[in-house]
């Protein structure tokens, strides 16, 4: 061998001994067990199976007592295809300048990032022995999906007004708080209840979760007792109200949630996997979270809504989601001031389900516990996609909230001003 050839099978041999970069606490997350999956009672609060379980959490038996309804693919899945090359988007924090993808990866505990422009992928990266095929679960991001589903509704005139007591769609719920709240007010989180959560096992939030387990959604709302201020004055988030709109879509569709929306949705914005969605016993979907689904088939989902409804390689643009309805959804401006960005000093504001970005162009975002995010610019036809296991279920605890969203504002620069 001559010199020349040794160096060159030297560098190759350092190549492929030279381990792949690190993803941020891999060892936290339980990668020399193999990112072990967790149970009913562990998936969500341990650490050590975070990974596993919030990309296989509809497969986990037994959650919340009840079943992982399927809804099945579309047989003419929206084209997704990918850019010959990453753009190269910068973004910047306090602490450091002029960063690349590869540093958020680096510093964010990223399972899976999805940008699509214009419906072109951008970036698809996965870490923590993440794939394409892993089903991630949504968290909070479901609730959207349920608002959807209500404007749906809505537009076949299964509902009949917003402003409808939840009871009259929901029988079971006659005689207790939750009943007596307008569809409206659960749809904005304005019921006015006394209710905390606060992930952290013991709050009102785990009370109700074990009610479900017993009873069911619709039984669980005898939990809730005392209404603090007259519902429709102030935003206070919890989960438990979109709950309520699961059981009010079935008692006026006959349907749960999973079964409406898969042709209605699922299907028709081209989805190219099932997707997985947790019911109760009784067959309540559980609306507040518990959604799984492929990173590609939520960014699919992200472009019909950047597109206001319309699946994007539909040529007849037929509306998938009622227009009029996504607006009051993710335009703040159309909400009223209490739920608008900036009132009492809250950077999001939140419409139907949907969290509305500051600023006066049109941007929101479908959020989940632990740092689940879909981000929507209409203008540009942008979409950012991230499933996450991150330390904390407040994504504000850890440097997780700035920095995503300072990556967020990052992309939107690179394609103009924000």
């Amino acid at each position: 061998m001559n010199a020349r050839s040794f160096v060159i099978a030297l560098l190759l041999t350092s190549l492929i001994a030279a381990p792949a970069q690190s993803a941020p606490d891999e060892d936290k997350l339980g990668k020399a067990q193999g990112y072990p999956v967790g149970t009913a009672r562990t998936w969500f609060f341990d650490e050590k199976v975070r990974v596993g379980s919030f990309s296989a959490q509809g497969e986990i038996p037994g959650i919340s007592g009840g079943v992982a309804k399927v809804m099945a693919p579309s047989n003419k899945p929206m084209p997704l295809p990918t850019a010959a090359q990453e753009p190269t988007y910068r973004w910047s924090v306090a602490d450091a300048k002029n960063l690349s993808v590869d540093d958020y990866l680096a510093r964010q505990r990223v399972m899976g990032l999805l940008i699509i422009k214009d419906g072109v992928i951008q970036v698809e990266r996965y870490q923590y022995e993440r794939t394409p095929q892993h089903r991630f679960v949504s968290q909070s991001m479901a609730k959207s999906l349920m608002s959807i589903a209500i404007g749906m509704a809505l537009r076949e005139g299964k509902l009949k007004s917003l402003d409808d007591r939840a009871d009259s769609y929901a029988p079971a719920l006659k005689g207790t708080l939750m009943g007596e709240t307008t569809i409206r007010n659960l749809l904005r989180m304005a019921s006015g209840a006394k209710f905390v959560e606060d992930y952290s096992g013991k709050d009102d939030a785990a009370r109700f979760a074990n009610a479900v387990t017993r009873e069911g959604i619709e039984a669980a709302a005898a939990t809730i007792t005392e209404r603090e201020v007259p519902q429709g004055t102030r935003f206070a988030y919890f989960s438990a109200q979109t709950n309520m709109l699961s059981a009010v879509l079935r008692g006026a569709t006959g349907m749960s949630a999973s079964e409406y929306l898969t042709p209605r949705l699922w299907q028709a914005i081209g989805a190219e996997t099932s997707a997985l969605w947790w019911s109760d016993k009784r067959g309540v979907t559980l609306a507040g979270g518990n959604f799984n689904a492929t990173l590609r088939d939520y960014g699919r989902l992200g472009m019909v809504l950047a597109n206001d409804g319309v699946r994007p390689d539909d040529p007849a643009k037929r509306a998938i989601i009622p227009r009029d309805y996504l607006l009051d959804a993710t335009d703040w401006h159309r909400v009223d001031p209490p739920f608008r960005p900036g009132f009492e000093k809250r950077y999001y504001g939140y419409g139907h389900q949907f969290w509305l970005f500051p600023g006066e162009t049109r941007r929101f975002a479908l959020l989940g516990v632990y740092g689940q995010v879909i981000f929507v610019d209409p203008q540009r036809k942008l979409v950012m996609v991230q499933t996450t296991a991150n330390a904390t279920a407040n994504a504000g605890y850890t440097s997780l909230a700035k920095e995503r969203d300072a990556f967020w504002r990052g992309l939107v620069r690179h394609y103009g001003v924000w």
